[in-house]
Formats: C-alpha cells, sequence, structure tokens
C-alpha cells in the first residue's frame, strides 16, 4: 500500500503537468510551421518570426505592453513594500483592518469587477477633474499597479515577517538610524521578495487581458488585446510565433530573477 501510494501521485502529477505543458509543447513547435494551417505540418520554417517584424500593429502592443508592465510592476513593487512593512513593523494602527481588508480584495476580486470599477472610476475622474482625458496607456498603467500592488505585497510581507530582526537591533545598538539600517541591513536582506514581487507584478500585467479591456481606448490596446482580436478570425502560426516569445521572455526574466536570488545566497 505504501509504495503504490507514490505511484500513484507520480502518475497524477506527471498528468497534470502534461496537461498543462504538451499543448504549450505543442503550439511552440507549430509556430515553425510553414504552413498557415495549425493543424496540418507542412515543414519548418521561421518565416512567422520573420513577420512579425513588419507587423506594425503586433509591434505596436508589443511595445505598449512592455512599457506598462515594467512601468506598473515598478509602481507596484514601491506600494507593496510600504504595505509590507506597515503590517509587519507597525503591528497595530488606527485604520488597519480597513487597509488589510483593502489590500487584499484584489485578490480575491474577479478581474471583470475590477475592471469595471476602475472604468467608472476614471470617467467619475474626467468629469470632475478632466483627467484622465480618455482612456490610454497611463489608465492601463495606473489599473495594473493598482491591483498588482497587492500581489507585491503579500509576496514582501512574506518575507519581511520571517526576517531576523536581531540583525537590525544590532545595528540600532552600534548607532545606525534610519534611512541607513534600511537601506544597509533589510533591504539587501528582503531583496529577493522584491525582485519576486517586481516579476509577478510584471507577469500579471503583460498578461492581462480583461481588465486593459475595460480601461483601454482606441491607439492603446496591449498585445494580449491584439493577440485575442487575432484569434477571433482564426488562429494563425503568426500568433503561434508571438505567444512563443512571450513564454520564452517570462521564462528568461524568472531565470535571471532566480539566478540572481542564488547567486546572492551563494555569497552568504
Amino acid at each position: 500500500m505504501r509504495s503504490t501510494v507514490p505511484l500513484l501521485v507520480k502518475l497524477l502529477a506527471i498528468a497534470g503537468f502534461g496537461i498543462l505543458y504538451i499543448p504549450v509543447m505543442m503550439m511552440m513547435i507549430y509556430s515553425f510551421n510553414r504552413g498557415k494551417l495549425v493543424s496540418v505540418w507542412a515543414g519548418f520554417s521561421t518565416k512567422w518570426y520573420k513577420e512579425l517584424w513588419y507587423d506594425d500593429v503586433l509591434l505596436t502592443a508589443l511595445y505598449k505592453s512592455l512599457l506598462i508592465g515594467f512601468s506598473s510592476a515598478t509602481i507596484s513593487t514601491i506600494f507593496g513594500l510600504l504595505i509590507a512593512i506597515a503590517f509587519v513593523r507597525f503591528a497595530h494602527f488606527r485604520g488597519r483592518l480597513f487597509l488589510s481588508l483593502v489590500a487584499s480584495a484584489p485578490l480575491v476580486m474577479p478581474e471583470a469587477v475590477t475592471g469595471l470599477s476602475m472604468l467608472l472610476l476614471f470617467i467619475a475622474m474626467e468629469a470632475s477633474f478632466g483627467w484622465p482625458s480618455g482612456r490610454g496607456v497611463d489608465t492601463i498603467m495606473i489599473a495594473h499597479a493598482t491591483f498588482g500592488m497587492c500581489f507585491a505585497a503579500v509576496v514582501i510581507q512574506t518575507r519581511l515577517r520571517d526576517m531576523d530582526k536581531s540583525l537590525e537591533e544590532a545595528a540600532r545598538d552600534l548607532g545606525g538610524r534610519q534611512p541607513f539600517v534600511f537601506l544597509s541591513i533589510i533591504l539587501p536582506l528582503i531583496l529577493p521578495s522584491i525582485i519576486a514581487a517586481w516579476l509577478l507584478s510584471f507577469t500579471l500585467s503583460f498578461d492581462d487581458l480583461v481588465i486593459a479591456s475595460f480601461v483601454s481606448g482606441p491607439g492603446s490596446s496591449t498585445l494580449p488585446i491584439v493577440i485575442f482580436s487575432k484569434i477571433r478570425l482564426g488562429v494563425s502560426p503568426e500568433i503561434n510565433a508571438i505567444a512563443t516569445l512571450m513564454i520564452l521572455t517570462i521564462s528568461a526574466l524568472v531565470m535571471i530573477g532566480s539566478f540572481l536570488v542564488l547567486r546572492r545566497d551563494g555569497k552568504k
């Protein structure tokens, strides 16, 4: 009985990962298909990757997605760090319960509700203050940073809570003052979680379709929106090619972040 259970767990794990990754691998393989039909292999070719460089719509959408992703991830990480410090370093303060509710609500709230609420907010702001004038890159950036900082706060808060406080206390006993203690002691210790939070926020922003479709306007379509509009007309190897590049880009960022974290931990 004991030998059967681990074998069953392994088989279920293999089946689960197979369902997840086999379609992804097939999509990547068929991105090198010479023919236009996705389901029929007509030979190896890289022409669809070359076609991407001549598709101005996809290149423009890719540039906007990268711009929004980097900007919103940076904003999300900064605010997530501040939220994590407030929860961990200041355990009891007025409004903690409300702030905890506000910070955790986007984690469980449906994206359609978040996107609709952000759209209504931008409409009310435009009617009251005249900004933002329509929906564009700035509104998508704000929306992505709003729900991204909640995920960043959870990641950083976990690391900050488990950090050895004796190092910080020793620095203060030796005469260290803020912000020197934070920059020289706390920040290097929680740097892996900050990198992980930034990567998570960037991935959520770069991959988002639902929220961006609510708060975007003419001329501000992100890459997922453009891909979704093209898929409605039929999947082509060009879509497979751009999806493969997206997977490779995200994988490269995750590998670089993991390498930096492991290298830093190895020097300790």
